[in-house]
């Protein structure tokens, strides 16, 4: 299932670039953090961005894995918005209302995020760093479930934590 998952969501996102990058790049580095949760995690990693990125329907994606995998597909696509902030805010209070085994979904969101946060490090990227940083109580708030995946979470707190302190220290070094 993971291998199949992977190959549908690389022909989906054709030519799509992650920065630099091919796109199987970033879905590759999700479902690395995922799998550890599973082989439905994994999959769910690879689909992940399908529906939002790409011509595949949720339609699609059940047809081809079940539907528990579209389920959490839907949760993790955003919802429609003029921009980023009207995007999130909608998706974040999707995900807030999620439980039962769509929860799932949920912790594959937060491998997105520290898979996003993990390159943004790599590459100094401060614009979109900052951007997360600033979306993350409220990201916390809404995927966050004690236990589901626990190390996930204290990373992308550690990295919060973190930058917020490198971002004070450069306020006083002024």
């Amino acid at each position: 299932m993971i291998e199949k998952a992977r190959e549908f969501a690389v022909m989906r996102h054709g030519d799509q670039k992650y920065g630099d990058l091919t796109y199987s790049v970033h879905l590759d580095a999700v479902a690395e953090i995922a799998k550890e949760y599973g082989d439905v995690a994994a999959a769910i990693a690879y689909l992940h961005d399908v529906v939002e990125d790409t011509d595949a329907s949720v339609g699609d994606v059940e047809a081809e894995f079940g539907k528990l995998i579209a389920d959490c597909v839907s949760i993790l696509t955003d919802e429609p918005g003029e921009n980023r902030e009207q995007r999130k805010s909608k998706t974040y209070a999707k995900m807030a209302a999620v439980s039962g085994p769509t929860e799932l979904a949920l912790v594959v969101k937060a491998a997105d995020r520290l898979a996003n946060m993990r390159c943004c490090l790599a590459e100094d990227n401060r614009r979109l760093l900052n951007i997360y940083r600033k979306e993350y109580p409220v990201f916390r708030e809404s995927a966050y479930r004690q236990g589901a995946c626990d190390p996930i979470w204290d990373e992308l707190d550690g990295i919060n934590d973190s930058w917020q302190g490198r971002v004070c220290e450069r306020l006083y070094e002024r």
